[in-house]
């Protein structure tokens, strides 16, 4: 019996491409023979449940958390395998609000491996990926959500025929990968689109929206776009979080309240509605008052999460233009004119750090740049060169430590301003580290008084 340790030591034994980005996304690296023919050994473990595939730019994970946070107040056994991880790598594979427990995932690794010590070239992601598949499976869960790991098309995922495609929001990012157009970008996110299976669409650049239209049609996949077929109006915000409207087209719309800021996580929540919606009509049946409830309870860590005050600490994963720009425009709306402001920022460095110093930079007053524990981080004088390029009076410290910069932050705007932590997934997971603040739970406020504020 390996101990958790060893199970994560014969893990990375095999070629990790989160870490080794600069491989090309292409059929003679990435297929899906391998995981179908482990999954295959192992009595295809992945057509024990329904699922809900989610893939895009950015808000796949915040869509698959309001899926998950539904089917669990309906009472389900939901799981829900996400990437990558911010504290803890069990964070990637949750049944309801437990993550895997070590032993479990050691003896079902333990058990897999024979069969994938015979599978040559098997990569580190298409591993797990069946690690995660198995054990839903064996843990009789009653559906699964499942997040791409990368583009869709070539995605380990992709094996799997759901009940519903989702794609979500699209934008620039992994360009040397996914292509340098939109268009490019979403052929390769439409790759999940199944023939004859609905999918849901956030609403999409039209450069983009023409690729996803053309192979749903192409597919005979019935395509619902969110503002289109499925409408919502945002509603009141406040720190504590949001409320909005959202409903199929021509019938009357339902108020929902979420935890999760900014207008861009309406759009994500009016996602997993419709996708709840299409996948009841599978037979995954969840009344609109439950998923009310479940929306109102989600819980996704890192995604505008504010975690301290005096001042306020907001952590949010953005890490490309887009993001960036609704960092932004969520900032102005919860903290309207206030100051100093402090970004504690890191980056990957396969990101597009000029775009987001862009839309960040002209509210800031002190720029602090970290560099995260990770093989992929931007170091230092990069992002010291291209925060200083982009032109903006802004103070600028570079402060490697992740913890370090962020009580230097706070030290700098004081009790009245806001401190912000953003550029990467790692970036975050260390703050959270540094904070205390346990994996996989967000800090939400009490749901029954979000409920009440949003009300008044």
């Amino acid at each position: 019996m390996w101990s958790y340790e060893e199970a994560l030591d014969y893990l990375y034994s095999f070629v990790n491409y989160e870490i080794r980005r600069e491989v090309r996304y292409a059929p003679e690296v990435m297929n899906l023979d391998r995981p179908v023919a482990l999954l295959a050994q192992l009595d295809n473990p992945h057509r024990d449940y329904p699922i809900i595939h989610i893939t895009g730019t950015k808000g796949k994970g915040s869509v698959g958390a309001y899926c998950l946070a539904a089917l669990q107040a309906a009472g389900l056994r939901a799981g829900l395998y996400s990437s990558p991880h911010l504290q803890d790598f069990r964070e990637r594979f949750r049944i309801n609000e437990s993550m895997i427990d070590p032993d479990t995932l050691a003896a079902l690794l333990a058990e897999i491996k024979p069969f994938a010590d015979r599978i040559e070239g098997l990569t580190w992601f298409e591993l797990i990926t069946v690690l995660a598949l198995l054990y839903f499976a064996r843990q009789q869960v009653d559906a699964v959500i499942l997040e791409v790991g990368l583009g869709g098309r070539l995605d380990a995922t992709n094996v799997v025929t759901p009940l519903v495609s989702v794609i979500t929001s699209l934008s620039y990012d992994h360009m040397h990968l996914l292509g340098n157009t939109l268009a490019q970008i979403a052929a390769e996110k439409a790759g999940i689109i199944k023939p004859g299976v609905p999918v849901v669409s956030a609403p999409q650049p039209p450069e983009a929206a023409e690729v996803l239209a053309a192979v749903a049609a192409e597919r005979g996949a019935p395509l619902t776009v969110i503002g289109r077929d499925w409408l919502i109006q945002p509603g009141r915000s406040t720190r504590h979080g949001q409320d909005f409207l959202a409903g199929p087209a021509g019938e009357l719309p339902r108020r929902y309240v979420t935890p999760l800021l900014g207008k861009h996580q309406v759009l994500n929540a009016s996602a997993a509605l419709a996708a709840l919606e299409i996948a009841g009509r599978a037979g995954l049946a969840i009344p609109p008052v439950v998923q009310g409830g479940g929306l109102l309870n989600a819980n996704w860590p890192g995604r505008f999460e504010i975690v301290a005050e005096n001042p306020w600490v907001v952590l949010d994963a953005a890490h490309n233009g887009a993001s960036a720009d609704c960092l932004r425009e969520t900032l102005q709306e919860v903290f309207p004119g206030r100051r100093p402001l402090a970004l504690v920022f890191g980056a990957s460095a396969d990101k597009d750090v000029t775009g987001m110093f862009h839309a960040l930079l002209p509210q800031v007053d002190h720029l602090l740049l970290a560099q995260a524990v990770h093989p992929r981080a931007m170091a230092l004088q990069v992002l010291e060169e291209q925060a200083a390029g982009v032109g903006f009076h802004v103070t600028i410290e570079a402060v490697p430590v992740v913890g370090e910069a962020l009580r230097r932050a706070r030290a700098l705007t004081g009790p009245d301003g806001v401190v912000v932590v953003t550029g990467s997934l790692f970036i975050i997971g260390e703050a959270r580290d540094c904070l205390g603040l346990p994996p996989g739970q967000a800090v939400n406020y009490d749901p029954a008084l979000l409920e009440r504020l949003l009300l008044e």
